[in-house]
Parts: structure tokens; C-alpha cells; sequence
């Protein structure tokens, strides 16, 4: 009764996330505990050497995924929400979407996925003193005025998928801290784009960047309302009523901080789906810039170190995908959860090192190898081939890329670390994934009953934090979290057993000599 009556009232926070394969809305009350949920299934496709997403699938995933979570609201509570406390929209870091006066798409949007900014990226890391990855939408602005894009002229809004939504249910150009640290670097001070590498922009290109990014807001503020125009896009019945208050929009990477209570310093969070990445929240900076390691922002702007891996689950997903068409030959049909689930699970039998076996899963190309384009591998010596280890090999490898990054925090910097939790798919089978990312940053790893409700949790969090902030209360982020959210959670941890360790070091180092092969795969066979 008392969820029936949030949903009644409004007494709720909603949250829609834009992930690689999966647009997901979740429903919360004011405590945080998940009501609802509703999803899209989409998929990128690489059009002309470009991974795109076109931009009717973004709105036709969008109606899709509303509508998914108010017929499971129908379905649960026999009601049709008609408003709520507060909405968010959050989605995958980077790229570009290049907009003109009138709001009209001017070339196709360009994911985090894609590798064609190297020149940029490169000349900007040298400008700024700052690494600029390839994904970042500064990378892809001036890599289109390397290139002399035609349509350049015409572009006054270089913006991100989170924004771009929230500005279609809003009308209005903003975008969290977090989601805008992987535009332009921002200042921990300002929490706003770096003044000084604005300057440094301008005066390398003649043109003042900022004018065409969303404003940046800290996680609390207001970011709108929805309007007339962005209630029919989102709910084709006409039920939903305008005048929802919005928090700011972030990106995946903030969200999964919020989602896994790691926004203070010397906490940390591995996200793994179809990208993986590690962040680590910090009091300082590096000693030096590393092209390996991203410098972001949590959603209330402390600044935070990502390693980021472009590539994840996709192969783990493809390799499933075949066992499953096998058990449905024999007659033995498995839901997707159970397969995955009986997999995960053999792997534990393996060997600590996986065999000997090599899994490098690039569907794309990996930014920090300089990698351009990926081709999927699969290396064993001479010898036996188990199903055990090769799905230890699988796993291991979707978090290998991440491994090399935190070795350069942990080992090389020696950046402290308090906590490090887990969420995303690969965490969903218990104790599997888990104790091998234990193995992998050589430390416990925390996993939370809600790990996998993941981005769209975190992004209605985001929204409970802006409903306090406008009650009066002026608790941090951090501490909001802790104490309305996490106190009494249920969590695992892990510890990694020294034969575990051990393993995963045999295999990175028969992972690091696969890279040599990999690099040749991709110089002769996607040449």
C-alpha cells in the first residue's frame, strides 16, 4: 500500500539511462527502494566506419522504455503513474552529437566507441598538458576542424546523448559535472570547464569552444522541468502530465559512482557491460599525465581517475549467445539468466591462470593500447581446452584492459583506496566475476544487492539528492548517500586468496604478449 500510494502521489524519483544495448528506467520511492522497472533492448551498428546509434531509435527506445515501466506499473500496482517527484536522464560518456540553430542532427551521432580522433586527441593532450582520449567530445570537435567537416560552420551545439535527451524533455542545454568532464576538462574549483585549456583551445584554433557545450550543473541543482512537447515524446497515452522537475543529466560513469555510494575519495567502482572501466575517486592529482588514465569528475565534482576499456561483454555475450544455440539443438532450451548463470559458475572450476589461455574481446578499437580498430581473438598454447577455463578466460579478459590502468592507480601512484565495489552485468552471477576483479586490483571487492539495477538507480538517487537539496538540507552528496541510501544495505565482499592473485598475474602476462598478435590482426585483416 504504501508503494501504491508514493506512485499515487508522486512521492517518487525516476531514472532512464541510455545504455550500449539496453535503455532502462527504474522507479524508486523517496527512500530509494526500487518500485518498477522497464527496458529497451537497441544496439549500436558501425555505418561507414562510424558507430552510431540513428537518431529514431533514440527516441523510438526512449517511448519504448516509458512504456515498458508503466505497463509494469499497470501490471504490479493496477495504477498509471501521472507525475513524479522528480526525473533524471543519464547515458554512455562521449562522442558527439553536432546540432544546428534549429536543433537538427547535422551528421551521425559518433558513440564513445569510436577511434577516428587520434590526431586531435593527441595535439590536444600536448596543448593542455592533460590527456584528451580519443572519445572525448573536445577530440571529436577538433578532429572535425583537422578534417575541415563542411558542416562545422553550421554546428552550434557539440553535446552528449544525456544532454541531448534532457534537452528534448526540457528545453533546456545542461549537463552534470560528471557528464561534462567527458566533453572538456573541467576545474575542481569552478566545477565548470577548465578556463585556462578554453584559452589554450581558443588560441590553437581561433574559436571559443565553450559557446557550443551544455552549462554544467552540480549534482543538486535544478535542470528543468518536462514540458508539454517532452511529455508526448516520452508517453504516447497523453498520462503523463508536465511540470516534472528534473536534476541534472550525467553520464554513466556518475551514475555508477551514485549507484555504488563511490563519490568520496578513496572509493572506488568497477563498471562492467559492454565497456568496462574502473574509477577511483581522489583528494589530488597525478604526478603526470597519462594516456591511460582519464581525469573526470563525480556528479558533485570531486575529481576522479577512470581507466577505461572501450571493449567488455560482447564477446563473453557472442560466446553465450553460440552455447546457448547448442543446448536449444540438443532440446534442451536455457533462459538467457540461467546460461549465463551455469557458465559463470564453471569458470570457477578452472585453473587460477585460466590455462593458459588468452580471451581479447575487441569489438572496437582500445583507446588506451592506441589501438584504432579491434578484431576478436581467442589464443591457447599446445594442450587440453576446458569449458572452465575457457570461461575463466573470457572473464578475465573482459576486465584485463581495466587491470593495466589500475596497475598504473594502485601500483605506479599508489592512489589510496578504502573500497572498491562492482556493478554491472558481469557481477550478476554471484561470486564469480567478483572474486576475479578481487584477483585483478589485488584488493576486496564489495558487490551490492542492487548491482544490477546499475545507471538508472544511481541517475534516481541523483533525483532524491535534488528533492533534499530543494527541502533545505545541505548535506553532501556523499553523505546523503550514506546515510538515506546505504546504511542498511546488504552487501558481499571478497578478499582475493593469494593463489587467485597469482593466477590473474600469469594470465596478464600471457594476455600482454596476445596484444602483440592482436595488433597485427588488426594491421592485416582490417586493413
Amino acid at each position: 500500500m504504501r508503494a501504491e500510494e508514493s506512485i499515487r502521489t508522486g512521492n517518487t524519483a525516476l531514472g532512464i539511462e541510455f545504455g550500449s544495448t539496453n535503455i532502462k528506467a527504474v522507479l524508486t520511492d523517496l527512500s530509494g527502494s526500487v518500485l518498477a522497472t522497464g527496458s529497451w533492448q537497441w544496439e549500436n551498428s558501425c555505418v561507414d566506419g562510424i558507430w552510431t546509434y540513428p537518431l529514431v531509435q533514440i527516441e523510438e527506445g526512449l517511448r519504448g522504455c516509458y512504456s515498458a515501466l508503466r505497463e509494469n506499473v499497470q501490471k504490479r500496482y493496477r495504477l498509471t503513474p501521472v507525475t513524479y517527484g522528480v526525473m533524471g536522464v543519464s547515458a554512455m560518456m562521449h562522442g558527439i552529437l553536432a546540432l544546428s540553430e534549429e536543433g537538427r542532427l547535422l551528421a551521425p551521432f559518433q558513440t564513445w566507441r569510436n577511434t577516428n580522433t587520434q590526431r586531435a586527441a593527441d595535439i590536444l593532450t600536448e596543448t593542455f598538458q592533460f590527456n584528451i582520449p580519443q572519445r572525448w567530445t573536445v577530440a571529436h570537435v577538433y578532429q572535425l576542424m583537422l578534417e575541415e567537416a563542411p558542416y562545422l560552420d553550421a554546428c552550434v551545439c557539440a553535446t552528449t546523448l544525456a544532454s541531448y535527451v534532457h534537452e528534448r524533455l526540457t528545453g533546456q542545454r545542461v549537463t552534470g559535472v560528471g557528464d561534462a568532464s567527458g566533453i572538456f576538462p573541467i576545474d575542481a574549483k569552478t566545477c565548470d570547464y577548465d578556463q585556462s585549456m578554453l584559452d589554450a583551445f581558443e588560441k590553437l584554433t581561433g574559436r571559443d569552444i565553450k559557446r557550443l557545450f551544455p552549462k554544467v550543473l552540480k549534482a543538486g541543482e535544478a535542470a528543468g522541468r518536462l514540458t508539454p512537447q517532452g511529455a508526448a515524446m516520452l508517453d504516447e497515452t497523453g498520462t503523463l502530465q508536465p511540470g516534472v522537475p528534473f536534476c541534472p543529466p550525467e553520464g554513466d560513469a556518475g551514475t555508477g559512482m551514485v549507484a555504488t555510494n563511490a563519490v568520496l575519495p578513496g572509493t572506488g567502482n568497477v563498471s562492467a557491460g559492454t565497456s568496462t572501466f574502473a574509477m577511483i575517486v581522489m583528494d589530488g592529482r597525478l604526478s603526470k599525465v597519462y594516456r591511460e588514465i582519464d581525469m573526470v569528475s563525480t556528479p558533485d565534482g570531486s575529481p576522479a581517475a577512470m581507466a577505461h576499456a572501450n571493449n567488455g561483454t560482447s564477446d563473453i555475450n557472442a560466446w553465450t549467445g553460440m552455447f546457448g544455440e547448442f543446448a536449444k539443438m540438443l532440446g534442451v532450451p536455457l533462459d538467457d539468466g540461467k546460461l549465463y548463470t551455469m557458465l559463470f559458475e564453471k569458470s570457477l572450476e578452472g585453473a587460477p591462470d585460466a590455462g593458459g589461455l588468452a580471451s581479447i574481446g575487441f569489438y572496437s578499437g582500445e583507446g588506451m593500447l592506441s589501438l584504432p580498430e579491434g578484431v576478436p581473438l581467442f589464443l591457447r598454447r599446445d594442450g587440453g581446452l576446458d569449458l572452465a577455463d575457457f570461461y575463466r578466460s573470457q572473464i578475465y579478459g573482459a576486465l584485463a584492459v581495466v587491470r593495466i590502468g589500475l596497475d598504473l592507480l594502485l601500483k605506479k601512484e599508489k592512489v589510496p583506496l578504502t573500497r572498491l565495489t562492482g556493478h554491472g552485468g558481469l557481477f550478476k552471477t554471484p561470486g564469480v566475476a567478483q572474486r576475479y576483479l578481487a584477483a585483478a586490483a589485488g584488493t576486496p571487492v564489495t558487490v551490492l544487492e542492487t548491482a544490477g539495477e546499475g545507471g538508472p538507480w544511481g541517475e534516481a538517487l541523483l533525483g532524491l539528492y535534488y528533492l533534499a537539496r530543494r527541502a533545505g538540507k545541505q548535506e553532501s552528496l556523499g553523505t546523503f548517500l550514506q546515510e538515506a541510501v546505504f546504511r542498511d544495505m546488504k552487501q558481499s565482499e571478497v578478499s582475493p586468496t593469494p593463489d587467485d592473485i597469482a593466477g590473474f598475474d600469469a594470465y596478464m602476462k600471457e594476455y600482454r604478449a596476445a596484444l602483440e598478435v592482436e595488433r597485427l590482426a588488426v594491421e592485416k585483416i582490417r586493413a
